[in-house]
């Protein structure tokens, strides 16, 4: 019994038999390396139990008021004393003995009259097992705690560089500050009253966020030039999509990310940029970030006009349903200025 020190300097035993010889036996079987408590009577055990806790209980066949079968069925329905290990105690043992044992959570059978040695073991190795499981059921909550933390922390630390990122992009166009944060917004509201689900959201609006990323590879004086562009600038201009496309590529992990930044100036009657994608061939993603970024390029000030009204703005979004955009994310945009009475989204408000 020395083993059982490793686990608890001196384990609370219960012992609940009908034979008082027996009881003292165990008494001197376990006088050194256990605590040990002694009943005769079933409701004695029971009461006192509602008050202290034990580390192992073992238990005859009957006690003086009982079975132990009764006993132990309370003991289970109590929450102080529902895990109690317990090694069962018997003159023969039988099948089914042990499927009733074991449906009570019985850890072992002990055959009486025992030898000391044997049933030393036989409480270590229980001992033993509950030690290893509790501590075992510890370390995976603090496992899955750290996890959780780790998990929580790369989220908040994703969130923030995209961000910042975008903010950079932004930066190079004075008149258009907070547009990839507002476009984000814009493209997961589309998607939650499309039904898309909270994961898909989430990537949506991280795709949001990067979608103009490839502008860092353009010339700030074509970003900000304020006459026309010639058609060898806008070419230029146009090139971010794919720019954008071959810096995320890298990033398996969200294909959305580079799928976004290179369809989203397509069309869907197939007259945009750069492949000239049509309908469904556009990637939703896409789709959804198409309208929400014309959206924002409406409700953003330029060089060479001021925010456009509400009404001409959901007259534009009508105008290029089935056109520049897909209808149902058309629809669902029409939708969000109808019920925006007081011109709110436009600042990235939640509507």
């Amino acid at each position: 019994m020395s083993e059982m020190l490793c686990i608890n300097e001196l384990p609370r035993l219960l012992v609940l038999d009908v034979d008082e010889s027996f009881l003292r036996q165990v008494r001197r079987i376990f006088l050194q390396n256990a605590v040990v408590t002694c009943f005769t009577s079933g409701y004695e055990a029971l009461a006192w139990l509602s008050e202290h806790d034990c580390d192992i209980a073992l238990m005859g066949e009957r006690n003086a008021n009982t079975d132990n079968a009764t006993t132990l069925k309370v003991i289970r329905k109590t929450v102080r004393h529902r895990d109690l290990p317990v090694i069962a105690l018997t003159d023969a043992l039988n099948a089914s003995q042990q499927a009733e044992g074991y449906a009570l959570g019985v850890a072992d059978f002990v055959l009486k009259p025992v030898v000391p040695e044997v049933l030393q073991q036989r409480v270590y190795f229980v001992l033993h097992y509950e030690y290893v499981k509790n501590h075992l059921k510890q370390e995976v909550g603090r496992q899955i705690r750290l996890a959780d933390e780790r998990l929580a922390f790369n989220k908040r630390l994703t969130r923030e560089m995209t961000v910042a990122l975008a903010k950079t992009i932004d930066a190079k166009d004075r008149y258009t500050s907070g547009h990839s944060e507002r476009v984000a917004v814009y493209s997961r509201y589309i998607a939650l009253h499309a039904g898309e689900s909270k994961e898909s959201q989430e990537k949506i609006y991280f795709a949001g966020l990067l979608h103009d990323i490839g502008k860092i590879g353009i010339p700030r004086r074509l970003i900000n030039k304020p006459t026309r562009l010639t058609i060898r600038e806008f070419r230029t201009i146009q090139s971010h999509t794919t720019i954008g496309a071959s810096i995320l590529q890298i990033i398996d992990v969200l294909p959305t990310l580079a799928i976004a930044a290179h369809y989203h100036h397509e069309r869907y009657d197939g007259q945009g940029y750069p492949q000239r994608l049509k309908g469904d061939a556009i990637p939703k993603v896409a789709r959804i970030i198409a309208v929400a970024d014309a959206y924002d390029a409406m409700t953003s000030k330029r060089s060479y006009r001021d925010i456009l009204p509400q009404g001409v703005v959901r007259a534009e979004i009508v105008k290029g349903k089935g056109l520049q955009f897909d209808p149902l994310y058309a629809d669902i945009m029409v939708d969000l200025i109808t019920r925006d009475k007081n011109y709110l989204l436009r600042e990235g408000g939640s509507r």
